[in-house]
């Protein structure tokens, strides 16, 4: 039984980077050897275990075929016999595809090193046009700070095109998709990811529509998304399972837009009425600082700080008939202080 550092680790190690998180892979060992060792089996299609003191994932040496479609359409073999290269021969970039032993020494059957020292994303086998989630993948590596001037081989590229072509990106599950597209958004480059996609075209089916890449005007990841959707009309992700608070994001910055500094007060009475300012104060604070709102920026914050510091509280002790008219008057208020 060995065990060898494998992954992203290695690569950010030889680049100076820190990596978040470490992967092991162990040649030569069995689940039952695994688990009275003190693992927690966790894999469902393979079996990956938690180590009992670390938490990190400590997988055995696999190797895989094609068997159906999409992410999951695999069968894997890990017998005690399969072999550190086997494993790493089915990874997806040379860059990805190195170990790390317990002295240290790097293991690099694909040139991996070579890759990283030319910056280059080279798959390791033809087996990477038979996973479409890799294509996904790769264009998220650009996100990285230390991978985003990263070039795409020729090589590469044309299997990308294999998996356009194959349709296999809509096999997907649209979870796998919406993780990676919310990776990308928490990244400090989350514009490359998308210009990826167009680039090769796999933005088809999930993010269809898409056609500018902007989003990176704010930190706050679903204000991202929002400047996203708006900047393509508001018609991303139909068949994503977008999370609430990034949707409501893009709602809430698709009404704030609707604001003009020569908005009337009734326009402005129902963008207060629509808009939840007290409850959404953090999230607008943020929409507020993309471009998409600069000229009414102030009118905006005037808006929200009016509205927190209303006290409409004082609607429980009016009758239940006059409550709409009485609200009426308060939001009124706020908005003559405004303008």
């Amino acid at each position: 039984m060995k065990i060898y550092e494998v992954g992203g680790a290695v690569r950010d190690a030889l680049l100076n980077e820190e990596a978040k998180d470490k992967d092991w892979v162990v040649v030569g060992s069995s689940p039952e050897e695994m688990a009275a060792k003190g693992f927690r089996p966790i894999g469902k299609d393979f079996p990956v275990f938690l180590h009992p003191e670390t938490n990190e994932e400590y997988a055995l040496a696999r190797t895989e075929k094609k068997s159906g479609q999409g992410y999951h359409g695999f069968n894997f073999y890990f017998g005690k016999e399969v072999t550190l290269e086997e494993d790493l021969s089915r990874r997806d970039l040379t860059i990805n595809a190195m170990a790390k032993d317990d002295d240290g020494k790097i293991i690099d059957p694909f040139g991996g090193r070579k890759d990283l020292e030319n910056k280059i994303f080279r798959h390791v086998s033809d087996a990477f046009s038979e996973d479409p989630l890799r294509a996904i993948r790769l264009a998220r590596f650009h996100t990285y700070e230390h991978l985003n001037n990263f070039e795409i081989t020729e090589e590469t590229k044309k299997l990308i095109n294999e998996i356009v072509d194959s349709g296999e990106i809509a096999k997907l599950s649209p979870n796998r998709i919406w993780t990676e597209t919310e990776r990308a958004l928490s990244s400090s480059n989350p514009n490359i990811y998308f210009k990826i996609l167009l680039e090769h075209n796999l933005q088809k089916p999930y993010l269809d529509g898409l056609q500018s890449s902007s989003c990176d005007s704010s930190d706050n990841i679903q204000a991202r998304w929002a400047e996203l959707q708006m900047n393509n009309n508001f018609i991303l992700g139909e068949n994503l399972p977008i999370p609430n608070a990034f949707s409501n994001a893009a709602k809430i910055l698709r009404m704030l837009s609707n604001i003009k500094l020569d908005s009337k007060e009734n326009e402005l009475l129902k963008y207060l009425q629509e808009i939840s300012f007290e409850r959404n104060s953090i999230l607008i604070k943020s929409l507020v600082e993309l471009p998409h709102l600069k000229d009414t920026k102030q009118l905006i914050l005037k808006l929200l700080s009016g509205m927190n510091e209303t006290n409409f509280s004082v609607l429980a002790n009016v009758p239940k008939e006059q409550i709409e008219e009485e609200k009426f008057k308060l939001l009124i208020k706020v908005i003559k202080n405004c303008l």
